[in-house]
């Protein structure tokens, strides 16, 4: 999130209109980078929600906005589920792969366009999934070997740092070999990867899924990068969730924040943008 926090913090400073200013707190995922790791089983992204709602409140934010990619997008998803009233609006470019909307007797039934989505996320996890699948069941068996290997480490990560961006092969084009041996050292040095890893297999365990006829009340926008895996169509999402903006963006990939900040963080601003005018929320955006 280097990238999106001036952006964001200070658009002035940087072309843009002082009043789509937010204040701006990018917290570590427990377990990742400089956050504490968890010491006790349970901790998926249903209770990161509410440490980060503890968090915001904690810093005398009673209502605030919420935006995510991966895991931080499910993060968020959560928040807006279990404390709507603290939660103006949400604002991902990503949906969760353990996202599922209620299906069944009495509701809509899959669309040709869900279906196709369904079956192109399977294919996918056929061919690209055994990382997930791995780091949901055996997460600690990988750590020993990712601990004890720098370059075994770099590989894994770069690897999809190449598969999903929109880089065309050319990893270094996009990133630069300073930025991804910066992100590879944070898990090296922090001894992060059992802690990190741990977090697939919490999620698993605990999907974000929902009860028949639940509905998520906060406004909710996706901004779908070109180059992201498998995204579900705007009617899988609108499901659950009160889908108010949905923006196709020209190029960028899963490491939106990294590859294309200007284009998310406009994203951002434009979705949250509305949001300003009402007095309750004037002041805390």
């Amino acid at each position: 999130m280097e990238h999106v926090i001036p952006l964001l913090a200070d658009p002035a400073a940087h072309g843009g209109d002082p009043a789509d200013a937010f204040h701006v707190v990018v917290p570590s995922l427990p377990g990742y980078g400089f956050s504490q790791a968890p010491t006790e089983p349970g901790f998926h992204s249903g209770r990161i929600a509410e440490l980060w709602v503890q968090l915001m409140r904690g810093l005398g934010y009673d209502r605030f906005a919420s935006q995510g990619g991966d895991i931080g997008a499910g993060v968020s998803a959560w928040m807006a589920r279990l404390h709507s009233e603290s939660v103006l609006g949400v604002h991902v470019n990503y949906i969760p792969g353990s996202y599922r909307p209620p299906l069944g007797a009495g509701l809509p039934p899959v669309t040709v366009e869900e279906q196709a989505f369904l079956e192109k996320a399977a294919a996918w996890t056929a061919t690209e999934g055994a990382y997930a699948h791995l780091q949901g069941t055996k997460p600690q068996t990988l750590a020993y070997a990712l601990t004890d290997s720098p370059i075994g480490l770099a590989a894994w990560m770069i690897e999809k740092f190449r598969s999903w961006s929109d880089c065309d092969g050319d990893v270094e084009r996009t990133f630069g070999m300073d930025t991804l041996l910066t992100d590879v050292s944070l898990y090296w040095f922090s001894n992060a990867l059992t802690s990190s890893l741990r977090l697939y297999k919490e999620n698993r365990l605990f999907p974000l899924a929902f009860e028949t006829l639940e509905r998520v009340s906060p406004p909710f926008g996706v901004a779908l990068f070109p180059r992201e895996l498998p995204m579900p169509p705007r009617s899988w999402v609108a499901r659950v969730f009160d889908v108010q903006r949905w923006t196709s963006m020209p190029r960028g990939g899963h490491f939106a924040a990294l590859e294309e900040p200007s284009l998310l963080v406009e994203d951002i601003r434009a979705f949250f943008r509305p949001m300003r005018s009402r007095p309750e929320t004037r002041r805390r955006m």
